[in-house]
C-alpha cells in the first residue's frame, strides 16, 4: 500500500533536505549550537540530577513484536579470574547481547526510510548488512547535550496517564507548554510525557506495547516550526499504536527521521522528573542524552540524565 496523499503532503511542509548542505547528516541537530548549550547551562539551579533511563534487563520492554529487537541478555565471561596468574589481582568481566533500540534509546536518522529514500535524499540500499548505515548513523551525532523542555500533555490533561487511544496532537503540545511556563525554543530536545511507561513499571509489558498513546501524525509540523532538535517521550513506539490512520504505519517516524532529519527516543522514563518539575514549577533544564558511537548503526542505547 503506498504512502496517501495526506502524508505527502505534510512530508513537503517539514523537509529539511538540503538545509544544511547536500552532505549533512545529522539534520536538526544542527540546531545545536554553542550558544544553545550555554544557554541550555543556565538553567541548572540546584544541580539535582534525575536519571531518565530504564533498566537495561533481561525482562525488559521488547515483547517480540520487533523481529530480532532481543532484551539484554547478560552473561558473565569471567568471574574473580586470576589471569596474571596464582595470588595476583582477579578480574571479573561481563558481556552483553541485546537490540540497539531495545532500551532508552534514540533512533538514529537511518532508523527508517520510505519511497526507498532516508535523510538528505539518500538511497536506502546505502545501509548494508556488515557495514551498516554509510550515512547518518548513530555514531554521527557526537554529542547530544542541549536545554530540554518536559512537554508533560497528561499533567496538562489532568490525568497521571493518557488513555491508551490518545494520539497527542499540537493542542496537546501547546497546552503542554503553557503548563510548563516556557516556550520551545530553536535547538530544545523535547520530552513528551504521556505516563505509558507507568504501565511497564508496574509489570506489564504487553499492555505498556499496545494500546498506547504517542504522537500524531500532526506533531511533526509543531517540532519542525519551532526547529526543535529532537524529540523523545515514554512509550514503547513513540506515535499512537495502533496508528491513527487506519494502515499508515509509522508515518511519524518516516516524517521526523527521513523528512525532517529529527532524532527521536523511546521507552524514556519521565516519571520522577514530571514529579520534580511539577514541585519546583519549572519545566526546563540542561540535558545530557549522548548516544553510544557504534559505528554504522541506525540506533543506540542511551541513559540521559536532566540536571535541574
Amino acid at each position: 500500500m503506498s504512502l496517501p496523499d495526506e502524508f505527502h503532503e505534510i512530508a513537503k511542509r517539514v523537509n529539511n533536505w538540503g538545509r544544511w548542505g547536500a552532505d549533512d547528516e545529522i539534520g536538526t541537530l544542527n540546531l545545536i549550537t554553542d550558544e544553545v548549550v550555554r544557554e541550555a547551562a543556565a538553567e541548572v539551579r540546584t544541580g539535582r540530577r534525575i536519571p531518565l533511563a530504564l533498566p537495561l534487563q533481561q525482562d525488559g520492554v521488547q515483547t517480540g513484536m520487533m523481529p530480532g529487537r532481543v532484551n539484554p541478555l547478560h552473561a558473565m565471561v569471567q568471574i574473580n579470574q586470576e589471569i596474571f596468574g596464582p595470588g595476583t589481582v582477579a578480574c571479573s568481566d561481563d558481556a552483553v547481547t541485546m537490540g540497539l533500540q531495545a532500551g532508552t534509546h534514540w533512533d538514529a536518522l537511518t532508523h527508517v526510510s520510505h519511497s526507498g529514500r532516508l535523510y538528505n535524499g539518500r538511497p536506502a540500499d546505502t545501509i548494508t548488512p556488515h557495514a551498516g548505515a554509510q550515512f547518518s548513523g548513530i555514531d554521527k551525532a557526537r554529542h547530544i547535550v542541549s536545554r530540554g523542555v518536559l512537554l508533560d500533555v497528561a499533567r496538562a490533561h489532568g490525568k497521571d496517564r493518557l488513555d491508551g487511544g490518545h494520539a497527542v496532537t499540537p493542542e496537546d503540545l501547546d497546552a503542554a507548554e503553557d503548563l510548563a511556563g516556557t516556550r520551545v525554543r530553536a535547538g530544545d530536545i523535547v520530552l513528551v510525557r504521556t505516563g505509558q511507561v507507568q504501565v511497564y513499571l508496574a509489570g506489564d509489558k504487553h499492555a505498556y506495547a499496545f494500546p498506547s498513546p504517542g504522537l500524531s501524525v500532526r506533531t511533526p509540523e509543531w517540532f519542525h516550526a519551532r526547529d526543535v532538535a529532537a524529540v523523545a517521550n515514554d512509550t514503547l513506539t513513540f506515535e499512537i499504536f495502533p496508528p491513527e490512520i487506519e494502515d499508515l504505519w509509522l508515518p511519524v517516524h518516516a516524517l521526523d527521521l527521513v523528512e525532517m532529519g529529527m532524532l527521536q527516543g523511546q521507552n524514556w522514563n519521565l516519571e520522577e522528573l514530571s514529579t520534580t518539575c511539577g514541585q519546583e514549577s519549572r519545566y526546563a533544564f540542561l540535558l545530557s542524552a549522548m548516544p553510544e558511537p557504534f559505528t554504522g548503526a541506525t540506533g543506540t542505547p542511551v541513559a540521559p540524565v536532566a540536571i535541574l
